[in-house]
């Protein structure tokens, strides 16, 4: 049974409004041109619709998002932009090397991850910097997108617990849905009729406040990841309307 989506869309003026206002967001270069380029793209050909976005902070914040498809920094990117702040991510070094894209991860800031060994802690030290300056760092906690059949969050590896445990800065919970239609996984060929419904909501941050002053271990991590993808869980389960499976 298809999933009722619980947040209206965006109408065409809204849209409209949002396309000038990107157009002063963008930050880098080809950071704003791919924006510039594919916020179009998204307005026209989806059903777009997202609520919650009060509860982005003005200061250093993590975004938690559960992951659906190629098409989710997309997504994430305008919903996020739509809400006065500009996202970091965290994305795989091997991107550095393609041409246009190292470009674009470049001039926007992103945070490059080397899989395995010191490197990896690079990067999360790197994100702990990025939320100290401010910044608003986008994770994925699942790493891929999901295996579950029916588009579930998986266990979260425990990246953006030891990132929020360090630095002190909320987690925000964000669900989305509908990017799986727009691109399914391991396409690279969107799908665009019918006009597929995408929808994003975001959550009050998550209480943590039972880890303050303890120590970074690994029950810890693991504890305060299940928190955060349960919050996450919930959201997508408002989201459609449907009861999450029991895990």
């Amino acid at each position: 049974m298809a999933a009722q989506l619980r947040v209206p869309p965006l109408t065409f003026a809204q849209k409209l409004a949002l396309t000038f206002r990107f157009a002063r967001r963008g930050r880098g270069f080809w950071f704003s041109l791919a924006i510039d380029l594919i916020w179009p793209f998204l307005a026209l050909f989806t059903r777009l619709g997202w609520r919650g976005g009060e509860h982005l902070p003005e200061g250093g914040c993590l975004l938690a998002v559960n992951h659906l498809s190629y098409a989710d920094p997309v997504v994430d990117t305008a919903f996020v932009l739509a809400h006065g702040r500009v996202p970091r991510y965290l994305a795989k070094a091997e991107l550095w090397h393609t041409p246009v894209i190292r470009w674009v991860l470049a001039g926007g800031k992103h945070i490059p991850v080397q899989r395995g060994g010191a490197a990896a802690v690079d990067a999360y030290r790197n994100a702990v910097e990025a939320v100290g300056r401010g910044e608003c760092v986008v994770f994925y906690p699942e790493s891929t997108y999901t295996r579950d059949p029916d588009g579930w969050p998986m266990p979260g590896m425990n990246g953006l617990a030891r990132v929020a445990l360090r630095s002190g800065r909320p987690v925000i919970p964000v669900a989305h849905w509908g990017n799986q239609q727009l691109l399914p996984p391991g396409s690279n060929r969107p799908q665009l009729r019918p006009r597929p419904a995408v929808r994003v909501l975001a959550g009050p941050p998550v209480d943590l406040s039972r880890f303050d002053g303890a120590p970074l271990t690994r029950k810890n991590l693991d504890a305060a990841t299940a928190d955060i993808m349960a919050a996450v869980t919930a959201l997508l389960a408002e989201l459609r309307g449907e009861q999450p499976p029991t895990r």
